[in-house]
């Protein structure tokens, strides 16, 4: 799981596998696989580095190289 916080302040934790796509638009969309899309403060680049780390934790990696 990985820390988003919401445009209201509150921190969410979601599983980054349930993530289709994340959309700039100002403000940072996650646009998950349920069609559900979660507007968050956080920017690409640190979503994206939260996803790799998480990913590297769990072992994810092993099978992709």
């Amino acid at each position: 799981m990985i820390e988003v916080t919401k445009l209201d302040g509150k921190i969410y934790y979601i599983n980054p596998h349930h993530i289709e796509y994340i959309e700039c638009n100002p403000d940072t969309t996650l646009v998950m696989l349920s069609g559900k899309r979660l507007v968050i403060k956080d920017d690409y680049q640190s979503v994206f580095k939260r996803i790799i780390e998480y990913r590297r934790l769990i072992g994810a990696f092993k099978n992709e190289e």
